[in-house]
């Protein structure tokens, strides 16, 4: 109809008077110019919506990226919900079935939102540990490096009451002391250049506990020592698995461990795993939750399960191999299993509200009473360890001028697989 519009002599086409005889040629360049002006304007109109697209889609694409020294919570960072999993291992041998298995993947499913929360917990200890190797240098003070470490989770987590936090004090045990070494309030202690540091401290989300340590050493001569347990950690977490006896696993640890040797100052050392000091079960708010994973031959035939999380840690000595409660204690945790136990001293009443209120079966120490506004509470804490209902955990010592190294993650036997909850690029 257009066309024939357009040819005849009178009317109008398009909004032209056409009085005098048009040719077929004019009449189709006319169209064409029309085209062309039609197209060019769609394509401007596609361009703008393409345009705000890709800026809508830029905007998604827009994450929080963390701030030096990090401020940013990781929930922020991670809006969805859907926060990094660890470093995945398959189950090996009779277990292999449950890779494909859908009845277990299905069970998985049903767990997803306590697999958010232990991951979420674990992002935090990854992004505190990276930002505090970037600052750990000698001379130091060690109560200045734990309280930035501290202050860092608390930001990092949201700290909130029972809900999120610090699941335990920050160890930063130094040379010959193994374990459960944080400064008291005042102590004076400034990290040396020849000092061996295991930094051991842990994170939690509504009671789902990461326990996860390193170990720090500025003198390159101290290098093997702290391989010999980084790899004796892996060697544990490989073994690892459902139904696998926990005296293989320590069997397993040992051998790694004590194939490594350590020149200090001119003097050469065999590196022992420390027999007395293992890996163990983490329930929810419960550090240790019952079982232990050695890491020498010769432990218990009891066998891994199902969904247990575990902490896989080696301490490896350049000492006896054997330590013994030593030094002024500062780490403290309530008896997870105690009953009602009454009390006469009404200052350990007290204090026992506040240590329920803030840790309930979680360990803390003394600087966290101090920080909570708690004054003269010695004769107290002293009352409720006579008690039972708190058990003072005293630091762990080699013999004097040896040194000890620690490397620690935290697993989970998942249904389908093994993750390696805490894993990191760092280690």
């Amino acid at each position: 109809m257009a066309k024939e519009d357009a040819i005849g002599g009178e009317g109008t086409s398009n909004g032209i008077v056409t009085d005098v005889p048009v040719t077929v040629q004019e009449v189709s360049e006319h169209v064409d110019e029309l085209t062309l002006a039609d197209s060019s304007e769609t394509g401007v109109q596609e361009a703008a919506k393409k345009k705000k697209k890709k800026n809508k889609s830029k905007k998604k694409k827009e994450t929080k990226e963390q701030t030096d020294p990090p401020t940013i919570p990781i929930a922020d960072l991670f809006p969805q919900g859907n926060f990094p999993e660890g470093e995945i291992q398959q189950y090996k041998d009779d277990n292999l079935w449950r890779t494909t298995s859908e009845e277990k993947r299905d069970l998985e499913r049903l767990e997803k939102p306590m697999y958010d929360s232990i991951r979420q917990a674990a992002e935090v200890h990854r992004q505190v540990r990276k930002y505090v190797r970037s600052i750990i240098k000698p001379g130091m003070l060690m109560v200045d490096l734990c309280e930035t470490l501290e202050n860092t989770v608390r930001k990092l987590i949201q700290e909130n009451g029972l809900q999120a936090g610090i699941a335990f004090p920050t160890g930063c045990s130094l040379n010959w002391v193994a374990a459960h070494w944080t400064p008291n309030s005042g102590d004076k202690t400034v990290l040396q250049y020849d000092d061996v540091m295991k930094l051991d401290f842990g994170t939690h989300i509504n009671g789902h506990i990461v326990d996860c340590a390193f170990t720090v050493a500025f003198n390159p001569m101290f290098d093997p020592l702290l391989e010999a347990s980084r790899e004796a950690t892996y060697t544990g977490i490989k073994e690892a698995g459902i139904d696998v006896r926990l005296c293989d696993i320590g069997a397993a640890i040992q051998e790694v461990m004590e194939s490594y040797e350590v020149e200090i100052n001119g003097k050469v050392f065999q590196v022992k795993s420390i027999r007395n000091l293992n890996g163990h079960s983490i329930g929810p708010y419960q550090i240790h939750a019952g079982k232990s994973v050695p890491i020498v031959k010769g432990g218990e035939q009891t066998k891994m399960e199902e969904g247990e999380f575990y902490a896989i840690e080696t301490f490896g000595s350049t000492g006896k191999g054997y330590v013994r409660e030593d030094l002024e204690c500062s780490h403290y945790m309530k008896n997870f299993d105690v009953g009602h136990v009454p009390l006469r001293l009404p200052r350990a009443k007290q204090l026992l509200a506040t240590i329920d209120k803030n840790f309930s079966t979680l360990a803390f120490c003394r600087r966290y009473l101090d920080r909570l506004g708690e004054t003269k509470y010695l004769m107290a804490l002293k009352n409720l360890c006579d008690a039972g209902v708190i058990q003072p955990y005293p630091p762990l010592c080699d013999n004097k001028g040896s040194y000890v190294s620690q490397f620690e993650h935290t697993i989970l036997l998942r249904p389908t697989c093994k993750e390696v909850i805490s894993k990191g690029t760092d280690y």
